[in-house]
């Protein structure tokens, strides 16, 4: 390694060029997708395709090994891969964080930053291990760390640990013995962690969202980071707009499908008012309704892109005004939230108005797209997040940064 302090970009290709450069990678990608649903195959394969494209390095600086690509570039790609796949975008959350997180860090470890955009430009993939599956406290943990020599151990059980499954680490939220909250980052090899495949939801079921356990697992002081502060960055932002993007390549590819699925239909209704489906207007109404609904999502999900990039820049640069930019990116993004779930839930249960009985048949897989869109949706409960709007615009309330689950 010969120049880990340098992370200014240089000759950074444009959304255009980056959408050309992996789209090819998307449409190899889509061409398994029914299959693999339907097999329940986790797409490891898939996985390592995108890790040798480059793509999880996107945004990794082009000093160090990336495409210098911005948060809005990485959200419009991220719609493309869900519209092939939206278990992908998901799986890989916890990895772009992680990289976004060391964009944000203005602190002066800059070889300790090397170290892991190295890491990343190389191929490795980062899952997560944040929630658990508790009878504690709201906010609070019971995965933690205990002294060993000049180092520590590692235990706890964490649930909904996405991506860590295909990764090579994952990054886990645990407590010292003096109660404060860390991030820790282990490899998925190392002695001790053991990661289960027993996601059990019914929509984007290969994501890997099952139970990683630690007991006793070695981490050195250097893989140890002090938990951030929420409020002072765009990740929580970041972290939704990711499952914003996924929801609207769901949407879109339940407009690519609803047109594939017409203009191959034979078959006609008595009560229809044409010879084929696709010269009805009646269906193609129904047509035109899922594509206006995939469209509003994707511009939603652009919207709050440019906002997170401002926020982005804001913390980068020390700008003083970068909390404004960061409160600015929440209320955009959970705003945004409210109204992209109900187009995607929308355009993905309009879709079976083109036919009948043959749409729903299992090898078409289409109930895949509702199925992955209930999933998503029910990150961070839309109920709530309205809640939280109306509050900060009547009563000027804080946002909530931290989301959390636990006892009350």
């Amino acid at each position: 390694m010969t120049d880990t302090t340098t992370i200014a970009p240089t000759a950074t290709p444009t959304r255009e060029d980056l959408l050309a450069r992996f789209e090819p990678v998307f449409e190899r990608i889509a061409e398994g997708a029914v299959d693999r649903e339907l097999k329940r195959e986790l797409p490891f394969e898939q996985v390592r395709q995108l890790a040798e494209s480059g793509f999880t390095a996107v945004t990794v600086p082009v000093g160090l090994g990336g495409s210098g690509a911005r948060p809005s570039d990485l959200f419009a790609l991220l719609v493309r891969l869900a519209r092939a796949d939206s278990n992908l975008p998901q799986l890989l959350r916890a990895h772009f964080a992680f990289v976004e997180e060391l964009l944000l860090d203005t602190s002066d470890d800059l070889v300790r930053r090397g170290l892991w955009f190295e890491q990343v430009a190389a191929g490795e993939v980062f899952g997560n291990a944040s929630h658990e599956r508790s009878a504690a406290r709201v906010g609070s943990l019971v995965t933690h760390l205990v002294p060993d020599g000049d180092g520590w151990r590692l235990h706890g059980e964490k649930h909904y640990s996405t991506g860590t499954l295909f990764a090579d680490w994952t990054t886990v939220t645990a407590t010292t013995p003096a109660g404060r909250v860390v991030g820790v980052t282990v490899r998925v090899d190392d002695d001790g962690v053991d990661v289960r495949d027993d996601w059990n939801g019914f929509g984007q079921r290969l994501t890997g969202s099952g139970t990683t356990r630690f007991d006793g697992v070695r981490v050195e002081p250097s893989q140890i980071r002090p938990e951030r502060d929420e409020r002072r960055t765009p990740l929580p932002a970041f972290l939704q707009t990711v499952l914003l993007a996924s929801l609207a390549g769901v949407a879109s590819a339940a407009e690519r499908d609803a047109v594939e699925f017409v203009r191959t239909r034979t078959r006609a209704y008595s009560q229809g008012v044409a010879a084929t489906a696709a010269a009805d207007p009646l269906v193609q109404s129904v047509v035109g309704r899922v594509s206006a609904d995939a469209l509003a999502a994707e511009s939603l999900v652009l919207s709050a892109a440019a906002a997170i990039d401002r926020a982005h820049d804001a913390v980068v640069a020390g700008d003083p005004d970068a909390f404004d930019r960061i409160e600015a990116s929440e209320l955009v993004t959970i705003r945004a939230q409210v109204t992209v779930v109900e187009v995607a839930l929308r355009a993905t249960t309009t879709l079976f108005e083109v036919g009948g009985a043959s749409a729903t048949d299992r090898d078409r897989a289409l109930d895949r797209h509702w199925r992955n869109a209930r999933t998503l949706s029910s990150h961070n409960p839309v109920v709530l997040q309205q809640r939280v709007i109306g509050d900060r615009l009547v009563n000027d309330a804080p946002l909530t940064y931290f989301w959390s689950t636990g006892q009350a």
